[in-house]
């Protein structure tokens, strides 16, 4: 699978300043002026969508690609990392963002109001511990630097592959380190293993580095959701509706024509399509039905897996408080079955 150092595009990384955005938002406020005193309706308001063009997300910004969001208030924004989309949506910079299961979770708990209307993926290898040759086994872990961005979904794999091998997070030395920092600093012999994700993962590979345990020994553990606040969808339900409309449009685009989607993808992450394929080998996309069955009835599947995600979190101190999860699933934005 492929690395992407360009453009931000692994889940995490440093926060953007929002000078720009505040100077729209004054823009945006003066037109409003404007047009009420000329007796004219103001503009439908857009509905932001933050996320980074990680494979996991691409279906989506396939969907603006093949121009099914045209002539709508969707506004795809591309994030520097998912810490920045959380944060975006903390500040109201946003309305809808792509984040990771536990940091909606984390977003919850800390009494920000999400709600879960899509279900994207689960990591199935595409989030990985990369390792220098001599350190074989989960064991050998033991003393050595391993770095990782602190409090993201990494945390989370290494919590969990630390217990599976008898080890406590004190038996290692973390190093806390962005992705777009991590072949650099694997190059430089400052880390000993690193957890990461593709694409990063491959370019770390090509620098020596070998693939010491990944997310296939961890079904469920990493989820990929869009998340969007409650009071964004009151004020436009109908907006949500139509992105998820045109994002199942362009997932059966994909795997309809897998080759030719790729290519398209390939363009907006800035790597290779072979690298795109390899990529979306790291991951399962859930279609239309499995959404359903994790948003949709009385007791979607979502609220189980949070419950357990919640434990998770809580027994490894990624959690202060449990995350509510009772309402988290939103499943009336989901095209219909088919008959």
């Amino acid at each position: 699978m492929s690395p992407r150092p360009r453009r931000g595009w692994g889940r995490h990384g440093p926060y953007p300043a929002f000078n720009q955005s505040r100077r729209r938002l004054l823009s945006a406020g003066l037109w409003l002026s404007l047009t009420v005193s000329l007796g004219c309706s103001p503009p439908r308001p857009k509905i932001r969508v933050a996320g980074i063009p990680w494979v996991g997300y691409a279906p989506l910004f396939l969907a603006r690609d093949l121009g099914h969001y045209q002539s709508s208030p969707l506004h795809l924004l591309e994030s520097a990392s998912n810490s920045a989309s959380l944060m975006a949506l903390a500040a109201r910079a946003t309305e809808a963002a792509t984040l990771t299961l536990d940091e909606c979770l984390s977003a919850r708990a800390a009494g920000l109001d999400l709600r879960v209307i899509l279900v994207f993926d689960e990591s199935a290898g595409a989030d990985v511990i990369m390792a220098r040759s001599h350190i074989r086994s989960l064991q050998d872990l033991r003393g050595k630097r391993v770095g990782l961005e602190e409090g993201a979904t990494g945390a989370l794999l290494l919590t969990r592959v630390l217990s599976t091998a008898g080890l406590r997070p004190e038996d290692i030395d973390k190093v806390t380190l962005s992705p777009p920092d991590q072949v650099r600093a694997f190059v430089a012999g400052k880390i000993d293993a690193v957890v990461s994700f593709e694409p990063h993962a491959t370019h770390l590979a090509q620098a020596g580095a070998h693939r010491l345990v990944d997310s296939r020994q961890f079904p469920g553990l990493i989820v990929d959701v869009l998340a969007v606040r409650r009071d964004a969808i009151e004020a436009d339900a109908a907006a949500f509706t139509h992105l998820l409309a045109g994002y199942f449009r362009a997932l059966a685009y994909l795997q309809r024509s897998r080759a030719e989607a790729a290519e398209r993808i390939a363009r907006q992450m800035g790597i290779t399509t072979e690298e795109v394929l390899d990529a979306l080998g790291g991951i399962r996309l859930f279609d239309l039905q499995e959404n359903h069955a994790w948003l949709g009835g009385p007791n979607p599947r979502l609220r189980g897996v949070a419950d357990r995600l919640n434990r998770l979190m809580l027994d490894a101190r990624l959690l202060a408080q449990a995350a509510d999860t009772w309402d988290l699933a939103e499943g009336r934005f989901l095209p219909s079955l088919p008959a």
